[in-house]
């Protein structure tokens, strides 16, 4: 059993959010910390980042805090986002399109409604081979409830592959065996972000403990197995993508309108090695943590200067992350784990 697992490159992160402001402040120089080198980043910020100007200002925002790390961008799903902007996106180094189902989670007030209005704006990134980033969910109405918004979602996500069979797709933060099935099915342009949280949390984790709340929800025992065995399969369909959601600690305290988001940047790799363990399925954590994301985003990044090293030892998550208001509460909080990420 290893005791020490040297990555020959540090984690890719496909799903990032580090917000603006006095939190993109906290929360950038926690991305290293997890171990991560390439974190792409979400656009849902307030207002969302719907113009290639406002994406290459926050990019260099990001490089303040933490030029190390490779910031992959995207832009916001909205009608603001017409082919024109597709291909002067692309010209100026965005790789993806982040869609949100409207009112479907954190800032997605923005969202779309139809998708049909943009299909010529997945022609356009079908051409220019941006990646169309989908959180998977169907806005609650009538049978739609926070425990099948996802599968119903799935037909939406087969109809978009059909229609635009080139366009790279990833289905974000799969939670149900429905999804990965669904991934499954399409063809090697669709693939899918499992996140760290995710392969530990059920529904039970999350009703009644607002910190372990997030969208899309965790579900069965059965989905959280499926998602398991997704991660740990060797199939390059199937990558990380963190979906850390930093909050505030008094937005996740609310009786009621509690934020959705886990946080789990400061340990992301350490989670992951620790539920692929429980598997004995160390075997499998780097290529689902470092390549297989690389390899579908065909990622250029400028070289690491550092290391990241796994180590086999006690490693207790804090309670918090800052100070005052604004702290915020990772993962498992005051939770002992088995792995810890150096830095060297």
């Amino acid at each position: 059993m290893a005791d020490t697992i040297t990555l020959l490159k540090p984690v890719a992160d496909f799903h990032v959010h580090v917000r603006d402001g006095d939190m993109m402040r906290l929360v950038v120089p926690t991305i290293k910390q997890g171990g991560v080198s390439v974190a792409y980043i979400m656009p849902n910020l307030v207002p969302p980042l719907t113009s290639v100007a406002d994406v290459l200002a926050y990019k260099s925002r990001l490089e303040a805090v933490d030029p190390s790390i490779s910031y992959i961008m995207t832009l916001y799903l909205s009608p603001a986002i017409t082919p024109e902007v597709i291909h002067e996106a692309a010209n100026a180094g965005i790789t993806g399109v982040k869609c949100y189902p409207a009112g479907v989670t954190t800032n997605s007030d923005y969202g779309v409604a139809s998708y049909i209005p943009y299909y010529p704006t997945f022609a356009a990134m079908e051409e220019e081979g941006m990646v169309l980033n989908l959180h998977g969910e169907c806005p609650s109405s009538g049978h739609i409830h926070v425990l099948n918004a996802e599968e119903e979602f799935l037909p939406t996500l087969k109809d978009i592959h059909s229609r635009f069979p080139k366009l790279r797709i990833v289905l974000e933060h799969c939670t149900s065996a429905a999804a990965v099935q669904a991934v499954k099915e399409c063809g090697p342009t669709v693939a899918a972000t499992i996140t760290a949280h995710h392969l530990f949390l059920t529904i039970d984790n999350w009703a009644g403990n607002s910190f372990n709340y997030c969208k899309p929800v965790a579900k069965f025992p059965s989905d959280k197995l499926a998602l398991l065995d997704a991660a740990t399969s060797g199939d390059p369909k199937f990558f990380f993508g963190s979906d850390s959601a930093p909050h505030p600690v008094g937005n996740k305290e609310k009786g009621k309108g509690a934020a959705a988001g886990v946080f789990t940047q400061t340990h992301a790799a350490a989670y992951v090695a620790e539920a692929f363990d429980q598997l004995g399925k160390l075997d499998k954590l780097e290529p689902f943590l470092c390549d297989f994301g690389r390899q579908f985003y065909k990622i250029q990044e400028k070289e690491p200067e550092w290391t990241v090293v796994l180590r086999r030892e006690e490693n207790v998550v804090p309670p918090l992350l800052g100070e005052g208001a604004g702290a915020v509460v990772p993962f498992k909080p005051g939770e002992q784990l088995h792995w810890k990420v150096e830095i060297v």
